[in-house]
């Protein structure tokens, strides 16, 4: 038991270099310099302690650490730490997610090639990291532009193309007619360009497809063996995926108009309302709205307007809704109504078959489109509104409901007329019931330059021919500047000649690379044997760490990168390469760093930012900040408010400069207590003033205790009261904080209970060899709770208390339950609720013994003259309520 350790301790000698004050940058650097000569961290399968495998969502190297991965890799190391305190064998790995269009945009904004700048970032941001003091294995660092690493992204690439798990096809893409290359929704902006401002166009371009949706199923039911992460991002992901079941419909072609036999496939989750259909609308790409623009100039006009608009579900959601009719008409399924065919922007080509059938009653969207072009409404669901559609839409009409005004379907629920109406559809081989995706085929062709190549060769007579295994890495040049026109691997026929693998015959070396999504699907299984070349994983190291215990990131990456990962997790195990369905037991999505932001309004109306260090907060007697005004002129700034950390607005804080300033320690100290890990974190200046203040008190307090020489055992039957309160105080921290850390991660919480036992201890006598024992017990306790969070400091005062060995390696302090006996209890009195006073009880009185000594206390008796009392509650431990009137 650690307390009967407590007890038999031998004397205690000062050491010769305990400072008097608190010396954070000389603690941390010896603290390093100790652990890196150890290899305290560096870790193996060989070990017989239980494998804990911590992992925090790697780094871009974008130049510098910010605030938000401070937050992010201290969380991950108080938990590595911690598992590691319980006997666990941690491995904690770190490395660069190093590919991605950033490094091209500041190779052409500084002229250097990706690749240096890349690695010059890599260099300062791991010295940055490492003067955090993480307990990482720098030994399994990866690097995701290494050929080392991008080799087996590519050997399973090829396996996956010849199962035809990866396939090629036309694609819809966001085409920038300057820069010749693909832009991803987020960068066209209004319709252009973000880089050359250029009109965009949607284009059809061969890309390369992985069938994540054959997966679809499983992604989507294995989210319930995932108790470990938040149930908003299994809900984020279920509706990404998103699973329903519908109808789908054919609609005849009407011979007379369009020329030839055919029928109009649509998917609709609502075929109850089939019978309401007024006309059809069909994507800009659709043969049909290629057909009908043939003869018809304006409409053509429409249809390459549409091509110029964004691919999102999200852009379409939100953009006016535009329409042309065509001469073209279809017969309703079920009637032979001829419906008129439009085209319509608000219909995707990529997404369903590219065709609507459009129930203006009972759609939003439809309904938007019907008004604008007066087009006929007819409801057919008696929904809460009423049996009519008037203006404006209603959310109503979207309910399910009898049907009305559908012939013989007319009275059904929604669930009687899905049935009905599929044996109607199905009698005429016009419709059948289906489950549909979501979720698409994830696209992975990119026309960029600074990515993983794809290791396919095109060859005239043999296709599309996968790069043999013996022939990977297919290398990608480090060496090249982008000029921003198109991916410069097009330009360069040193890269892209190459000979056929099958035939021989001269071919052309695929140009494009990979979504850099990719090298993150899939990196925390390569942790687990960074350095294996026989494969892409060991699958012995890999099945040994894998799943991941706890995984740590932003809840930004809740959809797509999560999801990703996990199908390349199922992905690799299909490949017999891990043995698991999940690549994470646990996920904890931390909360944003947020700071507030201060500006002018500038002469061309916008708005300069400044730092928040370069301003003078203003506040009245009370604290309330009243005004703001920077510090450089004394003139007044507007306060914008508190927004996450960003270059934009000019509120971050250099992580570098805090750690300089007060020390790793401190920095992560505030970040643990200011708030828990899943919520946003104010950064306060005087919140890492109030954490530094904390930490001197400890050293303080220690460096008063060594510096009085050897300490004498702790004899546990002879405590006085005030004693055995100061005792409980240290084990009842022991007990909450095992709790906080360990369960619920409210390391904020954790620290709360080591300022109380501080408190405690601040006020315990040094002179009695009692009061001296106790104070060695709750100082280690001390140590012990804050190494996880301050591991510098830690380490140091371990030392310092003539501990031998190193605290990283000490166990994780056990609560006596003896300590947290008490003889007698202090309770709270109260009359209807108001404090009156408190009573002291023995630890052993029954309810009905606190009842008595409650009545009979003179305040209850002074408060109740003259009143009866109903009602006595009893709180055990803590409080007694009298209840009188």
């Amino acid at each position: 038991m650690y307390a009967t350790a407590l007890i038999r301790r031998a004397p205690l000698q000062a050491p010769a270099n305990m400072h008097e004050q608190y010396q954070p940058s000389e603690i941390e650097a010896a603290a390093q310099a100790h652990w890196n000569a150890r290899n305290a961290f560096v870790v193996t399968e060989e070990s017989d302690k239980d494998p804990y495998y911590c992992l925090s969502m790697f780094p871009y190297p974008s130049g510098k650490l910010h605030m938000g991965h401070v937050r992010n890799y201290t969380i991950g190391d108080v938990i590595a730490r911690y598992q590691r305190m319980q006997g666990k064998n941690v491995m904690q790995p770190m490395g660069w997610d190093a590919f991605g269009m950033p490094a091209e945009n500041a190779a052409m904004k500084n002229k250097v090639a990706p690749a240096k700048w890349t690695y010059e970032n890599i260099a300062y941001m791991k010295a940055q990291l490492k003067s955090l003091g993480l307990a990482i294995d720098w030994s399994r660092e990866l690097t995701t532009c290494k050929p080392d690493y991008y080799r087996w992204e590519q050997w399973l690439f090829t396996r996956l193309f010849e199962k035809g798990v990866i396939y090629r096809k036309n694609g819809t893409v966001n085409w920038d007619p300057i820069d010749q290359t693909v832009l991803a929704n987020e960068q066209v902006i209004d319709g252009r360009g973000w880089r050359s401002g250029a009109l965009i166009e949607k284009r059809e371009i061969p890309m390369y497809y992985f069938r994540i949706t054959d997966y679809a199923e499983e992604l989507l039911s294995s989210l319930d063996d995932l108790p470990g992460w938040p149930e908003q991002v299994k809900t984020m992901q279920r509706n990404w995926i998103g699973k329903s079941r519908g109808m789908e419909v054919r609609f005849p072609y009407d011979t007379a108009s369009i020329g030839h036999e055919g029928v109009l496939n649509v998917f609709t989750t609502r075929p109850d309302t089939l019978m309401g259909a007024t006309y059809v609308a069909v994507a800009a790409e659709h043969p049909l709205a290629t057909q009908a623009a043939q003869n018809d100039a304006d409409l053509q006009a429409f249809i390459d307007e549409c091509k110029r608009g964004g691919v999102a579900e999200a852009d379409i959601a939100t953009q006016e809704k535009k329409g042309m009719p065509t001469s073209l008409k279809v017969q309703h399924p079920l009637t032979g109504e001829l419906l008129p065919v439009w085209v319509a922007n608000y219909v995707l080509m990529h997404y369903g078959d590219g065709a609507v059938m459009a129930v203006p009653a009972h759609d939003e969207r439809d309904y938007a489109f019907a008004i604008k072009y007066d087009l006929p409404i007819k409801p057919v669901v008696r929904t809460s509104a009423g049996d009519e559609t008037p203006e404006p839409w209603q959310a109503a009409y979207g309910e399910h409901g009898q049907l009305i005004n559908s012939g013989e379907f007319d009275g059904l629920d929604f669930d009687g007329a899905f049935d009905t109406i599929e044996v109607a559809l199905r009698k005429k081989e016009l419709g059948q019931s289906r489950t549909q995706f979501r979720l698409r085929d994830w696209g992975i062709s990119r026309q960029r330059y600074w990515g993983c190549p794809i290791p396919i060769v095109h060859c005239d007579s043999c296709g599309d021919v996968p790069v043999p295994e013996d022939q990977l890495p297919v290398v990608l040049p480090e060496d090249v500047v982008p000029d921003g026109a198109g991916s410069p691997l097009a330009k360069m026929p040193e890269f892209y000649e190459c000979s056929c693998p099958k035939c021989g015959a001269p071919a052309k070396r695929e140009t494009d690379t990979m979504d850099t999504f990719v090298e993150s699907s899939w990196y925390a299984a390569r942790y687990t044997s960074p350095n294996y070349d026989k494969g892409m994983v060991d699958p012995a190291a890999a099945n040994h760490w894998l799943p991941a215990d706890q995984y740590i990131g932003g809840i930004e990456h809740a959809i797509l990168h999560l999801l990703y990962a996990r199908f390349f997790h199922k992905l690799m195990r299909d490949e017999g390469l891990v043995s698991n369905d999940e690549p994470f037991k646990n996920l904890l999505t931390q909360g944003m760093v947020v700071a507030e932001t201060y500006y002018r309004i500038a002469e061309n109306g916008g708005k300069d930012w400044f730092n928040p260090a370069d301003v003078e907060v203003e506040r009245d007697a009370k604290a309330k900040v009243i005004g703001a005004k920077l510090k450089s002129d004394g003139l007044p700034v507007e306060i914008g408010g508190v927004e996450k950390m960003s270059k934009s607005k000019n509120n971050g804080v250099d992580p570098q400069a805090m750690i300089d300033a007060y020390g790793a320690d401190t920095c992560r100290l505030f970040m643990m207590f200011a708030s828990p890990p899943d919520m946003s974190l104010e950064w306060s200046d005087a919140g890492v003033e109030g954490a530094s203040r904390f930490l001197r008190r400890v050293w303080r307090l220690a460096q008063a205790h060594v510096s009085a020489g050897p300490v004498g055992a702790l004899d546990l039957s002879s405590l006085t009261d005030a004693q055995k309160d100061v005792r409980r105080t240290i084990h009842l921290a022991i007990r909450q904080a095992s709790s906080d850390i360990g369960q619920h991660h409210k390391f904020n919480t954790a620290i709360a209970q080591v300022m109380t036992v501080m408190n405690a201890l601040e006020k315990l006598p040094q002179t009695e060899t009692q009061d001296r024992a106790l104070l060695q017990e709750g100082l280690e306790s001390v140590s012990l709770l804050l190494a996880p969070i301050a591991p510098h400091i830690c380490h140091a005062l371990w030392h310092a208390l003539g501990k031998s060995g190193d605290v990283i390696d000490a166990a994780w302090p056990k609560v006596d339950e003896k300590a947290l006996q008490q003889d007698s209890l202090t309770l709270v009195i109260q009359v209807n609720g108001k404090l009156r006073g408190q009573i002291e009880v023995p630890a052993s009185a029954t309810r009905e013994q606190v009842e008595t000594e409650a009545r009979a206390n003179e305040n209850v008796l002074r408060f109740t003259d003259g009143l009866t009392i109903r009602k006595v509650i009893v709180v055990p431990g803590k409080l007694v309520n009298i209840v009188a009137n």
